[in-house]
């Protein structure tokens, strides 16, 4: 069977069956030799890699994915950055990281099989890390990927594909470690990335925005960052399908925002306002003039968000990201002064993220 029937008949038969350092700020000097300069600098293409011997299971899930993974170079005046991307439709665009393309001047990606070509940054969001290349064609090996908008079990076998440290067409491998993690959103101290996916896959800086797949080749997430060892995280599938559409046909996604700033409930606070078990979220504050100001008050303990429980802030803000929207109106269940009450909310639109200049 050749590479190119395993790959077409592979993915084919998935469409009828089933301290934290973020992983793409390698970067280079802007003459760095290999980056492609004014429209388009042909380049050798990329080493078709050695097909021979006996695959493995990881080994037929790369070959049927690796073509649908691109490296991203993005000029940023004095410097290069370098990323990874991967074809999320039919159309040809590609999903990448927003920190990746952040800032771009000039965008570039190179397939296995072709030579550099530029790319325009379609939109980005800042709050999920998320951006939408379009190149300017595609080889035609390349397709798109399939995206599982659930959450993988932990433990499930994972590959990460992509171009840690510019090494082209890597791929390493390793299980879901954890679930529902958040991580630091640009943009705003106070938000966070919900809905998180960790890995023991080793990732690098190269490999944000690559695609975490799973042994079916289907996309479970898109490489944001690793830390330490052993410990990467992913944007997970489910948040990638709710941004990407509305990145595609409006430019730009809308989060819903509550307006407090909130906190674990502790042992003390649990004991204080009458709790048997520390769980649910802490209103320290309901912010003057934002969604819950005369809603919520100092001192709340949420509980339950539109019928669901809340146990932590981790499920509030997964909560708000996949099942809500700005002008949602949703039932609170809280805690207050030793009373359990139910309060009605409208929310707000996240206020636009402030970057460095």
């Amino acid at each position: 069977m050749t590479d190119e029937t395993t790959r077409r008949g592979f993915l084919g038969s998935l469409a009828t069956g089933a301290g934290i350092a973020l992983a793409g700020c390698a970067t280079a000097p802007a003459s760095d030799s290999n980056e492609p300069r004014g429209n388009v600098t042909k380049l050798d293409p990329l080493a078709t890699p050695d097909d021979r011997g006996n695959p493995s299971r990881f080994t037929e899930v790369y070959r049927a994915v690796r073509d649908s993974v691109a490296e991203v170079r993005v000029r940023t005046g004095a410097s290069v950055g370098r990323g990874t991307g991967w074809i999320y439709d039919t159309e040809g665009r590609l999903v990448t990281n927003e920190h990746v393309t952040r800032g771009a001047t000039e965008v570039f990606v190179r397939f296995r099989t072709g030579d550099w070509r530029p790319a325009r940054v379609h939109a980005e969001d800042v709050y999920s890390d998320l951006a939408v290349l379009v190149p300017e064609d595609l080889p035609e090996s390349s397709s798109a990927l399939p995206l599982r908008k659930q959450d993988p079990p932990i433990g499930e076998e994972v590959l990460a594909i992509g171009n840690p440290f510019g090494f082209s067409g890597s791929v390493s491998s390793g299980i879901v470690s954890g679930l529902d993690r958040s991580l630091p959103a640009a943009g705003g101290s106070q938000f966070s990335i919900p809905d998180a996916i960790q890995t023991d896959a080793p990732v690098n800086p190269g490999n944000s925005g690559g695609p975490l797949v799973d042994l079916q080749g289907s996309v479970v997430g898109v490489i944001n960052s690793g830390g330490g060892d052993n410990i990467g995280f992913a944007i997970s599938g489910a948040l990638v399908s709710r941004v990407v559409p509305a990145l595609i046909e409006n430019g730009e996604y809308s989060h819903s925002y509550v307006g407090i700033t909130l906190g674990p409930v502790t042992p003390e606070i649990a004991e204080r306002v009458g709790l048997e078990q520390a769980s649910g979220v802490y209103v320290a504050e309901a912010i003057e003039g934002e969604p819950a100001d005369g809603v919520l008050e100092s001192g709340d303990v949420i509980k339950r968000m539109g019928g669901q429980p809340i146990p932590t802030e981790q499920a509030l803000s997964t909560f708000l990201a996949l099942q809500t929207s700005p002008g949602d109106t949703i039932e609170i269940e809280v805690i207050r002064d030793g009373r359990r009450e139910t309060v009605s909310l409208t929310l707000g639109e996240r206020p636009a993220p402030q970057l460095p200049n």
